[in-house]
Formats: structure tokens, sequence, C-alpha cells
């Protein structure tokens, strides 16, 4: 198979036999085989009837219906899990990404070997003051930490090698982030493609300002994750380390102080570098008991249900 086209959806009934009818023009003028995923994230309007009657229709219509709104990771998640495709794509449901776009983001995973490819909207549609300034403080942001050298993290429109989905893990939010988690995951050849952006024609939008709030503390954890995810001691035993030092050099310094050079002096518990002292060696025990808990959980962790399928059309194990 060719292409999986993954869209996760969430109350998107307007737009879906458009955008369905659109992608499977450019699939067939193409001729592509491919499979297109819908993932509806627990929709409240006809979203899934919908995706019933298109399913019926067409066998390469494949369906997930969550039993709840769990976001869009998730839902991504679900739908990399099923994907059999060469390449993969993911695309949002309200129309604003452009069908037109894939093939020449297929050649360029296929034909220039990139392991990633994501759209950049040079020409938004969306608003300034909510959307497109917050967006660029948000990318430049991602860039500067994550090392990944993209103009457009956030652009749902993206193609990926087969073992790329298949090898990283989308939880939480961190849908935003699948670029610097591919880079965590070793696959280096990321690369950007000006995609056409295109106003909104139905409904309205499911993200409001405080995604961005979100995105932020997301990268902060992506950042940690990626540097010490998998050793927490180093982090934590770093600093309890130093802390632990400080405290003793002050002990030290007291220690000597009294016995030595000013025994008649003030007591020591009476002396700031005794507060010093104390509590540089309370933190530094701390630290190191919060890098011994995390090494601990990170080895004993078991992977736990993040969604329920409440069911499934046209998927097969």
């Amino acid at each position: 198979m060719n292409i999986s086209i993954v869209i996760p959806l969430l109350n998107e009934e307007e737009s879906l036999n458009e955008l369905y009818h659109w992608i499977a023009k450019v699939m067939q003028s193409n001729g592509f085989l491919y499979e297109l995923i819908f993932i509806d994230d627990g929709s409240t309007d006809n979203s899934w009837k919908i995706i019933e009657k298109l399913s019926n229709e067409n066998p390469a219509v494949k369906g997930i219906r969550f039993q709840k709104n769990y976001g869009k990771s998730q839902a991504l998640h679900a739908g990399f899990a099923m994907a059999k495709g060469d390449v993969i794509i993911t695309m949002d449901a309200d129309l604003q990404d452009n069908p037109e776009e894939i093939p020449e983001l297929y050649k360029m995973i296929t034909e220039e070997g990139f392991d990633l490819v994501s759209g950049w909207k040079k020409k938004r549609y969306d608003s300034v003051i909510s959307k497109n300034l917050p967006s660029k403080l948000f990318n430049y942001a991602a860039r500067k930490t994550s090392g990944v050298k993209l103009h457009d993290f956030n652009c749902g429109l993206k193609a990926y090698k087969k073992d790329v989905v298949k090898s990283i893990e989308v939880t939480g939010e961190m849908h935003r982030y699948i670029p610097v988690l591919a880079k965590n995951a070793g696959f280096s050849k990321i690369s950007e493609k000006p995609v056409l952006h295109q106003a909104r024609k139905y409904g309205t939008t499911k993200f409001g300002a405080e995604r961005f709030i979100r995105g932020f503390l997301d990268l902060i954890t992506i950042w940690f994750l990626s540097k010490f995810g998998k050793r927490p001691m180093h982090l934590f035993g770093a600093w309890g380390a130093v802390m632990l030092f400080i405290g003793f050099c002050f002990a030290l310094f007291l220690g000597i102080d009294k016995l030595f050079i000013n025994p008649t002096g003030r007591l020591i518990t009476e002396r700031p570098e005794f507060f010093i002292a104390l509590t540089a060696m309370i933190l530094g025990s701390q630290l190191f008991l919060a890098g011994f808990l995390g090494e601990l959980i990170l080895r004993s962790k078991k992977d736990s249900q993040r969604y329920i399928i409440k069911e499934q059309r046209n998927i097969k194990d």
C-alpha cells in the first residue's frame, strides 16, 4: 500500500463528505493504492454516521470511534497503530489542509529519502492576534529549544516514513512535537514544504488560545524527556551532589572555625552558615531521592490504556 491518510476529527460533519471526495479524486488521479483512516475523537454531531456511510461505499475508508474526547495526540496514536501504508500522511478534517499537496509530500519521502516532511503554512487565513503572532512566538521557541529547524510545528499536514510512526509514542499533547520525537528516535532527515492554507469553510476552530500555554509547557516537558527521560538520576543526582557539596563545605568551615579558630565565639546554631549548610544538605538529599524514584518508576512502569475505542469500521488485524 502506498499511502495511509490519518485524519483525527471532532465535530466536523459539514466537511467530511467534501474532504473524502477531494482526497479520493487526488488518489485516483495519481494512481495511489491508499487507505483513509478517520479517527472520531468523541464527536457529538453526525460525524460518525458519515464515516460509516463512506466506509460502506468504499472499503479504503476506515473509521475508529473513541468512547469520548481524548485529544488529538491519542487519535493520532490510534491512527498510526492501524496505518499500513509505506508513507503516512496526517491532515486536519476542517478543509484547511489541501489534499493536492499529498503527491509532492509522497515524493519527498519516497524519492528524496526524507523521514518526515512537515507542512509550512507561509500564508495563513487565521486571526493575526489570536493565532498568527502566538504561533510565530511558539514556533521560534520550539526551534531554539529542540534544534529542529521548522517554521511551523503545528501544521497538521505532514508526511512520514512508515518506520517513523511505528517507532514513536505520541502521548498527552505531544502531537505538536512529533518532529522532535522523531529526531530523538534517530530519524534526522526532517524537512518542510510550503503548503497552501485555506480559510475554514465550516464550523469554528476546536482550539483556543490556551493551547499555546499548554504548548509551551509541553515544550519544557519534551526538552526534559529528550535529555533525561531515560536517565533522570543524571539530572537530579548531579544537582543533589552540588547541593550536598555546598552543605558539606559550609559544615566543614563551621567545624574548623569552632574547634580551632574561634572556639569561644557564637554557638554554631546561631550562625547563618549553619542554616545554609542544613538547607543545602536537605535539598541535596531530596534531589538524590527524586533521582532514585525516577529511575525506579522508569524501570517498573507498564503501558497503560490511554483511550477506549468504541467502534471500528473496515479495520482488520
